[in-house]
């Protein structure tokens, strides 16, 4: 349960959502995430959140550093995020997932190390780090396209500075016990996000909602962001669905392959080949002769060294 901040709804809506989703469908709901900024966590709201089914959290920290996540335009401080996380513990939460960004303005090797050793101290289950996205929809994205300075575009850190700060994080995660298993994503063993397995196997999902996607294995849709409109159309029987597609066997195969890559065990190339009735013999000796992936046996992965130019890798792969 995701996308704006679904921990600000009446635990009572997000009950009736699920058990919407339990009447309707055949489902042991084995996971159950919400997505939660720290400064909404309140102990009366945690015990509905348990008791409507939720026993995962996922909070999108960003950083441990006040003046980081002020430039980001966040609205907890550090001191939410120690103040939320024993509540969740003793409300029975035992699967928790921070999310932090490398490259957010003003940030340094050291405030960025500091930001992973009190990940560490709290010892949530799992760990997504993502390198900052310029997005030409907002305003630091706009800034940062035009070259300028402002909305602290001039502190941002550079390319270099990211992917030093990615491998920082590869170091101090697996020196904690954490299981690098996705490009972006880290587990203890056992915790690893099964919706996000879901989109990396390619295997079926359903959204609901607003703005939500749906894959069906062979076609994929998107509802309108518009949520009245997305009211609308359920209320007069109509699917709220804005863009449809259905995939072609290549364009199917390329997600089998790029997906496939992001995760760290590789992809097994018999298997894709059987699956897709194709060779893909050769395909992969300008990457691995570059250095960019390995292979072993039958399986090919990204190469240790180049998962933060991951993008390039596929690029390339794509050609």
């Amino acid at each position: 349960m995701g996308g704006g901040t679904p921990s600000l709804l009446d635990p009572g809506h997000l009950r009736d959502i699920l058990d919407a989703i339990r009447a309707t469908f055949a489902t042991e709901l084995a996971e159950v995430t919400l997505e939660a900024d720290p400064e909404t966590v309140e102990a009366g709201k945690v015990a509905g959140w348990v008791g409507a089914g939720i026993n995962r959290v996922s909070f999108g920290l960003q950083s441990f550093v006040d003046e980081e996540l002020v430039a980001a335009g966040r609205m907890h401080r550090r001191a939410d995020i120690y103040r939320a996380v024993p509540i969740l513990r003793e409300a029975g939460i035992s699967n928790i997932s921070f999310d932090l960004i490398a490259g957010l303005p003003y940030q340094t090797r050291e405030s960025w190390r500091r930001s992973l050793e009190e990940l560490a101290v709290l010892e949530p289950e799992h760990v997504s780090v993502y390198l900052l996205e310029v997005d030409e929809g907002s305003r630091l994205g706009k800034e940062l396209l035009a070259g300028g300075g402002r909305y602290s575009a001039g502190a941002v850190p550079s390319e270099d500075e990211m992917a030093e700060f990615y491998e920082l994080a590869q170091e101090k995660l697996r020196a904690a016990g954490y299981h690098h298993y996705e490009i972006s994503n880290w587990a203890k063993p056992g915790f690893e996000s099964r919706h996000n397995l879901k989109y990396w196997r390619r295997e079926a999902y359903l959204g609901f909602g607003a703005g939500a996607h749906s894959f069906s294995g062979t076609e994929r849709w998107a509802n309108t962001h518009d949520a009245a409109e997305y009211v609308r159309a359920i209320e007069g029987g109509r699917l709220p669905i804005e863009q449809h597609e259905k995939l072609t066997a290549e364009s199917a195969l390329e997600e089998e392959l790029f997906l496939g890559l992001r995760q760290l065990d590789g992809i097994d190339l018999a298997q894709i080949e059987r699956e897709y009735g194709v060779s893909l013999a050769g395909r992969f000796d300008p990457l691995a002769s570059a250095g960019f992936v390995e292979r072993d046996g039958g399986v090919v992965r990204l190469a240790p060294g180049r998962l933060s130019i991951s993008n390039e890798v596929f690029v390339e792969l794509m050609r």
